[in-house]
C-alpha cells in the first residue's frame, strides 16, 4: 500500500513514517509535503502513475501555509484521507470530504492499526462512499474527550549535560520549534529539547496556562509582557525571557489570544 504524509513538523513525519513501519513494514511512504501547496503539487505530478500513486493520504489539517481542507479546493483527490490533528473543532468538516477516519496526536499505535484495517475493509470490494454513517455529535463528544485530558503535564524530564533533570511546567516560558527540534526556554532562560511535536505538546499542556500563538511557538500566560498590534491583523508579543525571532499571533488566533489573556 503506498501512503502519502501531508505534515508540516519535520520530526512528526520521522513519527508517523516509523510508526507505519511498526505496524505493517509492507507499507511504503511514497512521498511527502509540508504545505497546501506542495500538497497539490506532488498529487496533481504523482496520481496517474500507478507506481507512486497513494492508495491512502495521512493528512494534518493544520498547515504552514493553510489548512488541508483547501487541498480538495485546488485539486482531485481520490485515495481516501485519515486526517491527524489536536483539534477537534475540525471534526464536522472533515468527514464531509473523503475521509475514513480522525486520528487525534499523539496518534497511538493501536489507533492507526485500525484505522488501517478499516481502510483495507473499505477497499476491498466495498469503496469508501459505503462506508457507515457516523454520529457527528457522538464524535465531536468524544474528541473532545480525548483531546482535553484531566490532568496535564506538571513536569518534563530533560536531558543537561550528563544527566537527566526534572523541570516543572510552571517554570516552563514558552515552547517553540527549530529546525524540525522542539525545545523550551524556562523563566530563568535555560533551554531544553524534548522527543515532542508542538501538536503533541499542545494536547499535554493546560490550556489556561498555555496557547499556540503559531506553528511555531506555545507560550505561557505569565511569559507575555506586552502585545501589539501587527499587519495583516496579527499580533505581536513580547515575552520574558526575549525569544531569539519575532512571536507573531496568527490572524486566525488573535481573537482567541485577546479571549484567552482577559479571562
Amino acid at each position: 500500500m503506498n501512503v502519502f504524509i501531508i505534515e508540516d513538523e519535520e520530526l512528526a513525519v520521522r513519527k508517523l513514517t516509523r510508526l507505519l513501519e511498526e505496524v505493517d513494514p509492507s507499507l511504503r511512504v511514497v512521498g511527502t509535503a509540508p504545505s497546501v501547496r506542495a500538497s497539490v503539487k506532488w498529487l496533481e505530478s504523482n496520481t496517474t502513475d500507478q507506481a507512486s500513486a497513494p492508495d491512502l493520504i495521512l493528512m494534518d489539517i493544520e498547515l504552514a501555509d493553510g489548512q488541508s481542507f483547501e487541498i480538495f479546493e485546488q485539486t482531485t483527490v481520490s485515495a481516501p484521507v485519515i486526517f491527524t490533528t489536536s483539534y477537534d473543532e475540525y471534526a464536522l468538516r472533515a468527514f464531509k470530504v473523503n475521509s475514513i477516519d480522525y486520528l487525534l496526536k499523539p496518534i497511538k499505535r493501536h489507533e492507526l492499526e485500525a484505522s488501517l484495517e478499516k481502510h483495507r475493509r473499505l477497499s476491498n470490494g466495498q469503496g469508501v462512499d459505503s462506508a457507515p454513517r457516523i454520529a457527528i455529535d457522538a464524535l465531536v463528544q468524544q474528541l473532545r474527550q480525548q483531546v482535553t485530558p484531566t490532568d496535564y503535564r506538571r513536569r518534563f524530564l530533560v536531558r543537561h549535560l550528563s544527566q537527566w533533570v526534572p523541570v516543572e511546567v510552571q517554570d516552563i516560558a514558552f515552547f517553540y520549534s527549530e529546525s524540525g527540534v522542539s525545545l523550551f526556554r524556562t523563566k530563568a532562560n535555560q533551554k531544553f529539547s524534548l522527543d515532542y511535536t508542538l501538536d503533541e505538546l499542545e494536547a499535554m499542556l493546560d490550556p489556561e496556562h498555555f496557547f499556540r500563538a503559531n506553528r511555531q511557538y506555545i507560550v505561557s500566560i505569565n511569559s507575555v509582557q506586552q502585545i501589539h498590534p501587527y499587519f495583516n491583523n496579527k499580533l505581536k508579543l513580547t515575552l520574558k525571557p526575549d525569544p531569539d525571532e519575532e512571536v507573531l499571533v496568527s490572524r486566525e488566533r488573535a481573537s482567541d489570544f485577546k479571549k484567552w489573556m482577559g479571562k
